[in-house]
């Protein structure tokens, strides 16, 4: 049985885009970063990785009105691959459909972060 889901807690990378496509769809794109800490020699190391995340329709909506850059969220979704054409060459891209994501909290400057958690699934 094929399965394909990703599942990942990270912080925004930016505040999300929100738009229309021509077809009036609304659709919203956000990056998100997941770290990782790990020794290397004795010396403590960290790898950060940025996901390009997608969501459409009321989801889109939902998740341009309420995230802003820094936020940490749980999410989940499908990976999906496709490649596109820029100066005469072809460019691949990995992104991650969500269907179902949690507020986790929030970055806030100066003030201890609060724990708030909400679901939102689609």
């Amino acid at each position: 049985m094929p399965l394909n889901k990703a599942i990942l807690i990270g912080r925004l990378g930016q505040d999300p885009e929100l738009k229309q496509t021509k077809t009036g769809k609304t659709v919203c794109n956000f990056s998100l970063a997941t770290s990782e800490s790990y020794m290397n020699n004795g010396e403590k190391q960290s790898k950060t990785t940025w996901h390009n995340i997608i969501a459409w329709g009321q989801q889109a909506k939902t998740v341009g009105k309420y995230l802003k850059k820094g936020q940490e969220v749980y999410i989940e979704g499908k990976i999906e691959n496709r490649s596109y054409e820029k100066d005469g060459t072809t460019k691949y891209i990995s992104e991650i459909i969500l269907s179902s994501l949690v507020f986790l909290g929030s970055k806030t400057e100066g003030k201890p972060e609060q724990k708030t958690e909400k679901d939102i699934s689609f």
